[in-house]
């Protein structure tokens, strides 16, 4: 039985997130039923994360277990033909048998997009969040750097998914701003339910003025949801990068 990984990246406007739903449509549903028509027999498909109804995926890994001979070199071409134009693989590789796409992963990084302008733009609807009120970059950057290193992310996560430890490990949290588009790229070793979304709010706080850059530490402490910034709105989030030790590794970082 081989292994296959698969780099694919998605606009999730349309779909109920990536996990399968009881009744909406969603990213790995729509994923399976294409590998099913390559491979011709049922099969399951393990996908890097979650990610919410409206929330995209600039690239993600997603693994299957299949006997179909077909050649690693065709297996994108032949499931893109059979995928809708919002979804695409852009490329396979042959994984270890103990390979497991969320299991096996090291750290990922999201980036969430906001268009900080008093008018909006029709065509970035679904690409970002609109957001008019002016940011202060210099309490925005001093935010997101409160929120790196090793803490107790309680008091910024949604009540959903269970989880044995709220403690997770962010890499790096920074802002970065091309004229009116602000994006903030962070990468943790795991992410809880609506993490990155609640801690941009925070950030979005402090950049206005609701909250100081330098209570983060403090709020954080608290674990209490209620005292941090809001859940930003999903079509701003993207799941940017994923890594992987071999040869997943390697077609994650091309």
């Amino acid at each position: 039985m081989r292994n296959i990984a698969l780099k694919l990246c998605y606009d999730g406007t349309a779909y109920h997130g990536w996990q399968v739903q009881k009744t909406d449509v969603s990213v790995a549903e729509t994923l399976e039923q294409a590998l099913q028509k390559v491979c011709g027999h049922p099969l399951r498909v393990v996908g890097c994360g979650r990610t919410d109804a409206g929330v995209h995926a600039l690239r993600y890994c997603a693994n299957f277990r299949t006997d179909c001979a077909i050649p690693i070199d065709r297996v994108a071409l032949a499931v893109n033909t059979r995928l809708p134009a919002d979804i695409a693989v852009l490329d396979a590789c042959e994984a270890a048998p103990d390979f497991n796409a969320i299991g096996s992963c090291i750290q990922k990084e999201y980036v969430y997009r906001i268009y900080n302008r008093r008018i909006r733009d029709p065509f970035l609807r679904s690409r970002v969040c609109f957001y008019p009120p002016r940011l202060d970059f210099d309490r925005m950057e001093r935010a997101g750097r409160a929120f790196e290193g090793k803490h107790d992310f309680a008091a910024v996560r949604s009540v959903g998914t269970e989880t044995r430890t709220t403690v997770r490990t962010v890499h790096w949290c920074r802002t970065e701003r091309d004229g009116e588009l602000w994006s903030v790229y962070v990468c943790a070793d795991g992410f809880l339910y609506n993490m990155v979304r609640a801690i941009v709010g925070t950030m979005v706080y402090a950049a206005i003025g609701k909250l100081e850059p330098e209570e983060i530490p403090r709020l954080l402490e608290t674990r209490d949801r209620r005292l941090t910034g809001p859940t930003m709105p999903p079509q701003g989030l993207y799941m940017h990068r994923v890594w992987y030790d071999g040869p997943v590794g390697d077609m994650m970082a091309r």
